[in-house]
């Protein structure tokens, strides 16, 4: 049975607790919101300057905003393979480096001195993915149930 808006909402409105939910967050929504903080805020400032620096399992991918046009650096865990960089999706494919990547179809990763450009990003099998990053990494990604992963075929750029 659909219930209806409290007053102050147009009459008639079919009002459901669930959707209301979902429009504000929730606590579910509020926690999220704040681990991506934490993560932006502190874990992510960290390891870009690893990133930028070369150092640790981070490569640093530059990329430009879909909507923006701004220049972006974000710090990833790529597994090198023949054709390119393999990366895993661990948020999904509703981040914003990935749209924008897809979007523009190219950016830039960086680890040390060497430099690749990205020339399209194509779906990868979870088997290909995780024989990719091999050994203690692929375990992992296996006990956390992660499937997700997409090839960066690059072009090398420099030494």
């Amino acid at each position: 049975m659909a219930r209806y808006a409290p007053s102050g909402t147009p009459s008639g409105t079919p009002f459901c607790l669930a959707a209301a939910r979902a429009q504000t967050g929730g606590m579910v929504g509020r926690v999220r919101r704040g681990f991506f903080w934490v993560l932006k805020n502190t874990l992510n400032r960290g390891a870009l300057r690893l990133a930028r620096r070369g150092v640790g399992p981070f490569y640093l991918l530059r990329h430009t905003g879909r909507r923006s046009g701004r220049e972006f650096e974000v710090p990833l865990i790529l597994a090198p393979v023949a054709d390119g960089l393999v990366a895993e999706l661990t948020y999904g494919e509703n981040v914003n480096w990935y749209r924008n990547v897809v979007a523009s179809g190219s950016g830039t990763v960086l680890r040390g001195r060497r430099k690749w450009r990205v020339v399209a990003v194509e779906p990868m099998s979870a088997e290909a993915g995780l024989a990719a990053f091999g050994g203690a990494p692929a375990v992992v990604l296996r006990l956390l149930g992660k499937r997700e992963f997409r090839l960066l075929r690059t072009a090398s750029d420099g030494a």
